[in-house]
């Protein structure tokens, strides 16, 4: 459904990105952030899922066209990773290339990309709403704390890589800071939002909960 574009950085370096366009001109924008694994086919469904509930949706591709199904693999990619690069130039070029649009936009992000959309909600301009699933940066990276927009994160209770006391630290901090987090635990696996890992740790009744109270978060606070 979508097509690949490349997309202005504030320095003046490109980003490919995966563009999965919304229903009509104007519509809010959504910046999708990729899991370790790099923007494979699961992201894109994503987006393309995302678009069809009316929203304009950039996915960059932070990899640059590397990815990979194998974890060790994925390890590397990630750790090779400039966060601070990659929120503040390839994801904040997203935000401006969406809101050229007319629109309010967001952002979400997976396992990597969920810690990404904290950095981005933290240290990126122009955002109305952010969605993070199962993800939370360092906080040299990014500070929870910091947030001042409306936040919605999605966390699983036997996550043993962003564990139920890296989520309770991230709720307490927000909380300590005055925000009011809109903060979900699932009985589920990490990455149990991915389908295309069914037989590892996809929780359908998980992912279909998470995935109606994203839409409805963004609604409320994309829509308006």
């Amino acid at each position: 459904m979508g097509q690949m574009i490349e997309v202005s950085r504030p320095d003046g370096g490109k980003t490919p990105a995966y563009l999965a366009k919304g229903p009509r001109p104007g519509a809010p924008g959504i910046v999708l952030i990729q899991e370790w694994w790099g923007l494979n086919d699961h992201i894109r469904g994503v987006a393309d899922r995302l678009s069809g509930e009316g929203y304009t949706v950039l996915a960059p591709d932070l990899y640059r066209g590397r990815g990979t199904t194998k974890a060790d693999e994925a390890n590397h990619l990630m750790n090779s990773l400039d966060f601070i690069d990659a929120t503040r130039q390839d994801i904040a070029g997203c935000v401006i290339h969406l809101s050229e649009g007319g629109g309010k936009v967001g952002v979400v992000g997976f396992c990597m990309g969920g810690a990404l959309t904290v950095a981005s909600a933290v240290h990126v301009p122009g955002l109305s709403a952010a969605v993070c699933f199962y993800g939370v940066p360092p906080k040299q990276v990014a500070d929870p704390a910091l947030i001042r927009l409306p936040f919605m994160a999605h966390f699983a209770t036997l996550d043993t890589w962003c564990t139920p006391a890296i989520a309770a630290s991230l709720e307490a901090d927000m909380r300590a800071a005055g925000q009011l987090p809109e903060i979900h635990h699932y009985v589920a696996q990490h990455a149990f939002f991915n389908d295309s890992r069914r037989a590892e740790v996809y929780d359908e009744a998980c992912a279909s909960l998470a995935w109606d109270r994203t839409i409805a978060f963004f609604a409320r606070h994309l829509q308006a």
